[in-house]
């Protein structure tokens, strides 16, 4: 109605379960204020995604990040994160070069020091 208080203004709804853990910043856990030094260490360590104006390049990058989550381990290897191929190409059914773009977010990770390569097809959040 364009007469209601609220007339004119948009909302956003923001899906929590899609956000990777890393993205999850908390100021207070468990009911203990988290320290300062530990709060913006974990907002500093995804402040790159700022620089990603595309949409399209910040959700590839968001949903290589939510895949590492989901593997559960702080070391995994390029073989591990193959198995998300499937439901990365539903996501972005127009790329049919899915590893490859996999790939080239885990360099881009790896260049943000969000994550190490370790060497043998091995890779490490940081």
């Amino acid at each position: 109605m364009p007469t209601a208080r609220r007339a004119g203004w948009v909302g956003c709804n923001i899906v929590l379960k899609n956000i990777p853990q890393t993205g999850k910043i908390f100021f207070v856990s468990n009911k203990q204020i988290e320290p300062k030094e530990k709060v913006l260490a974990g907002w500093k360590k995804t402040l790159f995604l700022r620089e990603e104006k595309g949409i399209s390049a910040k959700g590839w990058l968001l949903h290589v990040m939510k895949c590492i989550d989901n593997l559960g381990k702080q070391q995994f290897t390029l073989d591990e994160i193959y198995v998300f191929e499937n439901e990365l190409s539903f996501l972005y059914s127009e790329n049919s070069h899915i590893k490859d773009k996999i790939r080239q977010q885990l360099q881009v990770l790896r260049d943000k020091d969000y994550l190490r390569f370790i060497g043998k097809r091995c890779y490490r959040l940081v």
